[in-house]
């Protein structure tokens, strides 16, 4: 039954492979729940599938534009956030203001890394000092420091 349905239906849609792509989506749009056209007769869905396609019981296009349907992939774009959307403006009027343009935020750099040293640098010298041990306190030249030792009471820097 199945051979004669697929050659009946090659003379309506003679390119074989969307005639199989076509069949497999209404067959599972008839075991999703639809309307069947024709008498099951004992049938399976791919071949009733075949069969409506070959009486022309069922609209061809409109199985077209639902095969297209679900093979397409849903693309969820992305709204701003309130903030964005709040400098985008306050950048716009800022524009309006001076005609210069501004700086996009992307291209602002970092600084947060400066800080987080410093931040570390406290953080240590507060366990010297709950460990009793005096904190070095930064050379304001940006000089390397002198070896520990080196130039203390009662010590002499060594000659190489």
């Amino acid at each position: 039954m199945a051979r004669v349905t697929v050659e009946d239906c090659v003379t309506k849609i003679p390119n074989r492979f969307e005639l199989v792509m076509l069949a497999a989506q209404r067959a599972r749009s008839i075991a999703a729940g639809a309307d069947l056209t024709l008498d099951r007769d004992n049938d399976k869905n791919p071949v009733v599938a075949l069969r409506e396609i070959a009486d022309e019981t069922i609209d061809l296009d409109d199985l077209r534009e639902g095969l297209v349907k679900s093979l397409q992939k849903h693309v969820e774009m992305d709204e701003p956030e309130e903030d964005e959307v709040d400098l985008i403006a306050v950048q716009q009027a800022a524009i309006v203001e001076t005609g210069e343009t501004a700086v996009p935020v992307a291209n602002i750099p970092k600084t947060d890394m400066a800080f987080e040293d410093d931040a570390d640098a406290v953080k240590e010298d507060a366990v010297k000092e709950d460990e009793g041990i005096q904190p070095e306190a930064p050379s304001e030249s940006g000089a390397e420091e002198a070896p520990k030792g080196a130039g203390e009471e009662g010590t002499e820097p060594k000659e190489a």
